[in-house]
């Protein structure tokens, strides 16, 4: 507590010093547009050019309040252009200087016939903002019909593994947010809960390289912030999202979105359900060496799953405008996830010369589901015209329940040798209390100050039992019930100060962590029971520099931490096949990282940035082997690693019926720490990501999209191969503009395969997983809904209520 208060002190200190300079002069404009109804009009383009129409210098797409946001732009006069589907496009002049953070208000008018309207903008894939990459997921015809995880693998500098984990600019341990809300789940359980969510719920999805001290301190790699689609036009309105895929196997994706709003009223609802029919072909090839490094023994592994998934969710509540500087919201959410599989698995052992020495058939059936519901109530209250403040309270339960069977034949044998049935039910619980003090100083200066308490229980049971051929009895060795219990207390300030053309951002954050344990005895095993308190400063700040109109320059940094997810505490097994174990790690510890990111945007056109991250105590998979050459799938904190990237993105504008989007990224990676003995490992990194958007004739757009990624690391002990993907999509409108038709084929040539090699200390594996990613989709999406009339609102006039947030969003 005594840091942040001096901090606060330095801050007040900081933000007066800088409040004296005057270096150069650049403006923020915030621009609203609405329609002939004086209705925000979310989605509108709006784009800046310089004075002789020449240079499109700034571009910004309206969000779902009708506003956009053009900064650093210096002295002088440019055009500005706005257009949306359906409308006549607006070219206004404007000049500056003008009152810094002066809100422009535009109304858009109606095209008198639709089919004369010559200008449409295409909206942009990506856009970039100062600290964070946006990704509008409608923009992409290929967004219909799939998974948000989906579109996070095709979204730049972001990839996905074997196992779920999800990476940013080369970087694992990414916070997941929806809304910007912290979802507390990690691996398969963040990769189902992704995968239930279709892509027609969210608007836009945040990358956040170097989140501010206003966020949690979790994440080496940043934060990703989902943020799902509410719309707050008066009257009832909606849209509907329906799609078809087939790939080797069916899916279907369906979303409906519904608003009404009137007076000081605004309800909302998402309601989504989707059915995937699945496969995965894994192959793995295990080869087993002597103290000398000769072969031994070498294990064939072919395994096919196929099974169905079905997920349901659902998202609503109420914001209710107490007056025009208080609103009341409550939000509740529910998701169910239940998938049902099967498999059918060859292991064939061969000996040193290569001969079968046995052979074994492995069939298993397994069944997940996964429940999450929640309930969100926020206040937020203006206190003037220069201060508000925010609370959220947040409850969420997920109830995970995991059911599978093995069962064990000699090849061409009718006969069960041994067969394995585990029930793996857990219960999360979280408790979440948030509050947030934002003080506007002057025009260019904001304090934000704040706290955030945790309570995260867990009950986690795994029951086993064993048929030896003749009987069944419980599996003790296995079988165990893990109690977790573990909360978070936070506080944090951070001061924002725009001084001419020098942008400063300086934070704070202190959290304390405090977990119980308690893995719970049975016959073959006793108590055990851990405990650990720590706590830590993490900085932050930024400085950004706008050189001229078209060239800003920054500097990031940040200290961060991340804490082990609660399951991987828990030193229980899990089976994967017979020869292949995964377990928990009771000594997991948190690791903490330094981020260090340097970058120049030229115009809304060329962003290049220079990166570096030192990591302490890093997160690695850790894979150990036992005397009987069964393997273990742990995780653990394997020493340190490094991380040294540049990335360069660029928009360009080829043509004005052409949108090209690309971003490469290069990152150097070391890796040293200890398994069995002392490792380092290393590898040079790339990733590409290309999107081509195009305007065919008045009806017709078209996409080629496509992302590939070099050989790569995460882990200690595994390399993963070169992987890509290639798409191509058509999207046209239909009925009036009111709905769209989307079709797309992904994956193209079928390259989404996962593929690698594993180090063991006295074997090695190659493995090979194909999943169902060739897909053909075809998307139908549908707006409905009919605007209240509005009285006394004018074009100049800014109504409270119309670009009024609720806090919870």
């Amino acid at each position: 507590m005594k840091k942040c208060l001096i901090f606060v002190a330095f801050c007040l200190l900081f933000k007066q010093t800088f409040s004296q300079l005057n270096i150069g002069d650049t403006n923020s404009i915030r621009v609203n547009v609405i329609n002939e109804s004086n209705q925000p009009l979310a989605g509108a383009s709006l784009e800046v050019i310089d004075e002789n129409g020449k240079n499109l210098l700034r571009t910004a797409i309206a969000d779902s309040a009708g506003s956009g946001n053009l900064s650093n732009l210096l002295k002088g006069n440019y055009q500005l252009t706005i257009s949306h589907a359906g409308y006549q496009s607006l070219h206004q002049k404007i000049s500056l200087p003008a009152a810094n953070n002066e809100v422009l208000i535009f109304k858009l008018l109606k095209s008198g016939v639709l089919d004369q309207v010559s200008v449409t903008a295409l909206k942009p894939f990506i856009q970039h903002e100062q600290g964070k990459v946006l990704i509008n997921v409608d923009a992409l015809a290929s967004s219909a019909g799939i998974t948000i995880l989906e579109v996070l693998e095709k979204s730049p500098g972001v990839t996905v593994d074997k196992n779920g984990t999800i990476s940013l600019q080369g970087k694992p341990s990414v916070q997941i947010f929806i809304d910007g809300r912290q979802t507390f789940l990690s691996g398969s359980d963040l990769n189902n809960m992704l995968s239930s969510m279709s892509s027609s719920q969210v608007e836009q999805i945040e990358l956040i390289g170097n989140p501010s001290a206003k966020y949690d301190a979790g994440g080496n790699a940043g934060i990703i912030n989902i943020k799902t689609k509410k719309n707050r036009q008066e009257g009832f309105n909606g849209n509907l999202s329906l799609s078809v895929g087939q790939g080797r196997y069916s899916k279907t994706n369906n979303t409906v979105v519904l608003n009404y709003r009137k007076g000081k009223v605004n309800a909302y609802a998402t309601i989504s359900a989707n059915l995937n029919n699945y496969f995965t072909n894994v192959y793995a090839l295990r080869k087993y060496f002597d103290a000398d490094k000769n072969l031994t023994a070498t294990l064939d592994q072919p395994t096919y799953f196929t099974g169905t998934s079905n997920n349901q969710s659902v998202k609503g509540g109420i914001d209710y405008f107490i007056s025009k500087n208080t609103t009341l919201g409550v939000g509740v959410t529910g998701i169910l996830f239940y998938r049902r599989g099967e498999s059918n698995a060859a292991a064939t052992w061969l000996g040193k010369n290569g001969n079968v020495d046995s052979s074994i058939i492995t069939t298993s059936t397994s069944s997940n589901s996964f429940k999450n519901t929640g309930t969100n109530i926020n206040f937020r209250h203006v206190l003037s015209q220069d201060q508000e403040v925010t609370i959220n309270a947040d409850w969420l339960n997920y109830d995970l329940n995991n059911k599978q069977y093995f069962a064990n034949w000699p090849f061409a044998s009718a006969t069960l040798s041994d067969a394995s049935t585990g029930r793996i039910p857990s219960a999360i619980q979280i408790l979440s209390l948030k509050g947030d003090h934002n003080i506007s100083i002057g025009k260019s200066g904001k304090i934000e100050s704040g706290f955030k308490h945790s309570d995260i229980k867990t009950n986690n049971l795994a029951d086993y039992t064993y048929f030896d051929g003749t009987a069944s009895r419980p599996d003790y060795g296995k079988s165990n019930h893990f109690l977790y219990n573990e909360q978070i207390s936070a506080l944090y300030t951070s001061l924002q100060q725009q001084a001419g053309r020098l942008n400063i951002q300086a934070g704070l954050r202190y959290e304390k962590t405090n977990y119980n344990a308690n893995q719970l005895g049975n016959p073959l095993r006793k108590d055990s029971a851990f405990s650990r308190k720590y706590a830590g400063v993490f900085p932050s700040g930024s400085i950004s520099y706008a050189a001229d109109s078209a060239n800003t320059f920054s500097f990031t940094t940040g200290r961060r931490i991340d804490r082990p997810a609660f399951q991987k505490l828990n030193p229980f097994i899990f089976i994967i096949n017979k020869y292949t174990y995964q377990s928990g790690n009771p000594f997991f510890l948190p690791q903490y990282s330094w981020n260090f990111e340097v970058t120049h945007q030229y115009k809304s056109v060329l962003t290049t940035t220079l990166s570096y991250s030192s990591i302490k105590n890093y997160f690695s998979q850790l894979f150990l082997t036992d005397d009987d050459g069964l393997l273990y799938y742990s995780e653990g904190n394997i020493g340190k690693a490094s991380v040294a990237g540049v990335s360069v993105s660029a928009e360009l504008l080829p043509a004005k019926w052409w949108n090209l989007s690309a971003q490469t990224t290069y990152n150097y990676k070391q890796l040293t720490g200890m398994v069995y003995h002392t490792i380092t490992s290393s590898v040079n990194q790339l990733s590409l990501t290309l999107t081509n958007q195009f305007k065919l004739g008045k009806k017709y757009t078209g996409e080629l999209s496509g992302f590939y990624i070099s050989r790569s690391r995460n882990d200690l002990q595994e390399i993963l191969s070169p992987a890509g993907q290639a798409t191509v999509a058509f999207s046209r409108p239909v009925f009036k503009d009111k709905g769209s038709l989307k079709l797309s084929f992904r994956d193209i040539f079928y390259t989404v395969i996962i593929e690698g090699n594993t180090q063991f200390e006295n074997a090695t594996e190659y493995f090979n997983i194909k999943r169902d990613s060739r897909v053909v989709t075809l998307g139908f999406t549908y707006r409905f809904g009919k605007m209240l009339k509005t009285n006394n609102r004018q074009n100049g006039g800014a109504n409270d209520e119309i670009d009024r947030v609720g806090a919870g969003n």
